[in-house]
């Protein structure tokens, strides 16, 4: 991607987002069990769902205050 160029940016923006919805769908999808794993036991699936949530926010939280 072209560093320092506005579109370059925006994309990597949109795609920065895009990454943080979709890990936070799949995390809070697999805490309400909605998203499972075959073979894997039920508590792991929500247990590693929400293991997904809370670091997806804490780099959420840290790439903006890395930004700041």
């Amino acid at each position: 991607m072209a560093k320092g160029k506005p579109l370059g940016s925006l994309v990597n923006l949109v795609a920065w987002i895009t990454g943080i919805l979709v890990s936070l769908a799949v995390g809070f999808g697999m805490a309400d069990k909605v998203l499972t794993i075959r073979y894997i036991p039920e508590i792991v699936t929500v247990v590693a769902g929400w293991i997904v949530v809370v670091l997806t926010i804490a780099s959420l939280v840290l790439a903006i205050a890395n930004k700041i």
